[in-house]
């Protein structure tokens, strides 16, 4: 089924189309369609409305941030309905230009961990609120308040709560606060294309903290080659880095067991267990 009401909505954002919406598979939240028009291919992406506004921030700093990286450029937001460019697949893959634009995607650098507004991880509301240390937003931001969901819907027990909270209590005992660095955020290997310009990063939920984070989650979801780490590093690697990819793969971990259920209980807690 097309969105509602397609060529009405698309005629006040200046698009023509040519033909109607093919459906597109493989995602699991919204729902998507392709469609050529006098402009070239578009992607028309239907969601809920503050997911799609928070997907279109995001698209608009990850292009701002003029990086090698391709990202999609938005042709039009009209409520729950997001006009993306369609990007070309194919080609080769090249996991060293993957690595050297997201090295300079994390060069970009602000002044508070967070972002100006809020958006989502997935059908997960993602809290930005603006904060001075990098540990105290991992721990009030990220951490706790999926760790609790998670022992709220019985997913998660007291005894990992409470291994949770040891954890994000002691953070300033290893982890040094660091300069906020602009993330895509939800940086799995399904959200990376491979394209005819290059690599393509899709789908954001960006804000700024720790550049581990986006390497964490290409290394949970993904295997990136020693290519891509060598480019992305430009020399060896922080000392710490095994650890801090830990940490920083609990809150994707921790997402999935809330939205998808048990079947993450295990990798949870065999991250907690390494932590502690």
């Amino acid at each position: 089924m097309a969105p509602r009401d397609w060529q009405q909505r698309l005629e006040g954002l200046d698009i023509i189309p040519q033909g109607n919406p093919t459906p597109l598979t493989g995602g699991d939240i919204a729902a998507v369609w392709r469609l050529e028009t006098t402009q070239g291919p578009v992607i028309l992406k239907q969601d809920d409305a503050q997911r799609l506004a928070g997907e279109a921030d995001g698209l608009r700093a990850l292009q701002s941030a003029r990086t090698s990286l391709v990202v999609p450029g938005i042709l039009g937001l009209d409520d729950d309905l997001l006009v993306m460019e369609a990007l070309e697949t194919g080609g080769r893959r090249n996991e060293q230009a993957l690595g050297e634009g997201l090295r300079e995607l994390h060069a970009v650098t602000g002044e508070t961990h967070g972002w100006e507004r809020d958006n989502a991880c997935g059908l997960t509301p993602q809290p930005n609120t603006p904060c001075d240390d990098g540990r105290t937003f991992q721990r009030d931001y990220r951490l706790l308040p999926l760790g609790r969901a998670c022992h709220d819907k019985g997913l998660l027990d007291k005894a990992t709560l409470n291994s949770l909270d040891s954890i994000a209590e002691r953070l300033e005992e290893w982890l040094p606060d660091t300069r906020p660095r602009l993330l895509h955020g939800d940086l799995w290997s399904g959200n990376v294309l491979c394209t005819t310009r290059g690599p393509a990063i899709i789908d954001p939920a960006v804000y700024r903290h720790y550049p581990e984070v986006d390497l964490a989650m290409l290394t949970l979801f993904g295997s990136p080659s020693t290519a891509f780490f060598e480019a992305y590093w430009d020399g060896p690697a922080p000392d710490d880095w095994s650890r801090r990819q830990t940490l920083f793969q609990l809150y994707p971990l921790l997402n999935h067991l809330l939205l998808f259920g048990s079947g993450y209980r295990g990798a949870v807690a065999r991250a907690i267990a390494e932590l502690l």
